[in-house]
């Protein structure tokens, strides 16, 4: 296959913020550095949370000052609220991403409004971000499931896709937050959500909670997505979803498309070491496959 699938490496920002080790503002960079230095280009570094809520991301500013330039290379910083849009319009970020939950109850939880209320903010950044020159994805997270209210409907899902649409944002991002989804589901909300998206891009974010994530990546992919997030190692989760584990790795997701003949431009080899790397870092083994296996043929020496 010759066909492209963009990989946007959350690790720094998904993966650090639900860990109980807090990383120095250095831990940070050089993660980011390697990650660079293996070949990714879109990069969510940081996320503008309140610092206290979320003590993982507090250096944010920091971080930013101190990445690297490059061409291509684009860092990504997650946005909530208008006083966390101001803060990134201080830094170097490429792209904002801002998230909206699909259920009022986990959105009240994780942003403190409804979820009318999110997308009405949303709306208004994206103007001034786009006007800044700014990319903007919009992100339905619990796009699948709620810890709080439970399933969550296609329709539900539908809806809110279509009023982001109408947004000044570059792309949309499906969000499946607690990891309940399913290949099945997968393609039946993908296909809905695009009867009213039109052209808009779409980008997936899947957690591994339950053992599916790689499948719903495959899924997803076969049903014309072709930005997928994923964080190195399979660290992290929502520091507000009960029972949160990581997502979908990175290492794996490589060695996936690898086999399969996509092109994505990133070493798994320097995936690999970066995940070792992190397990010294963080004290603990990460959950990725392939740090252990290796890749075949071959495998670890």
């Amino acid at each position: 296959m010759t066909r492209r699938i963009d990989i946007v490496e959350v690790g720094p920002r998904d993966g650090l913020q639900n860990e109980d080790r807090i990383l120095s503002t250095d831990q940070k960079v050089r993660l980011i550095e390697h990650l660079l230095e293996a070949g990714v280009r879109r990069i969510e570094t940081v996320s503008f949370a309140h610092p206290t809520l979320v003590p993982q991301m507090a250096d944010a500013e920091a971080v930013m000052a101190r990445l690297p330039e490059g061409d291509g290379v684009s860092y990504i910083g997650l946005v909530m609220n208008q006083r966390g849009w101001q803060r990134a319009c201080e830094t170097r970020v490429n792209e904002i991403n801002i998230p909206v939950f699909a259920t009022d109850t986990f959105n009240e939880k994780n942003q403190g409004v409804s979820t009318d209320e999110s997308i009405e903010t949303l709306a208004q950044i994206a103007v001034e971000a786009s006007a800044a020159g700014l990319g903007v994805t919009a992100t339905i997270s619990a796009a699948w499931g709620c810890p709080f209210e439970g399933e969550v409907p296609t329709e539900r899902v539908v809806a809110i896709a279509r009023r982001l649409a109408e947004t000044d944002i570059d792309e949309l991002a499906l969000g499946d937050t607690i990891g309940v989804a399913d290949p099945w589901s997968v393609t039946e909300r993908i296909a809905a959500v695009q009867t009213v998206t039109g052209d808009l891009p779409l980008r997936v974010h899947f957690h591994d909670t339950r053992n599916t994530g790689i499948a719903n990546v495959h899924a997803a992919i076969d049903s014309g997505v072709s930005v997928i997030d994923a964080s190195v190692g399979g660290i992290g989760g929502c520091p507000f979803a009960p029972a949160a584990t990581g997502n979908i790795a990175t290492d794996d997701l490589v060695y996936m498309l690898n086999r399969a003949g996509f092109e994505h431009g990133i070493s798994l080899d320097a995936l690999i070491g970066i995940s070792q790397e992190m397990e010294d870092v963080l004290g603990k083994t990460v959950p990725a496959m392939l740090p252990k296996a290796g890749d075949f043929p071959g495998g670890l020496q």
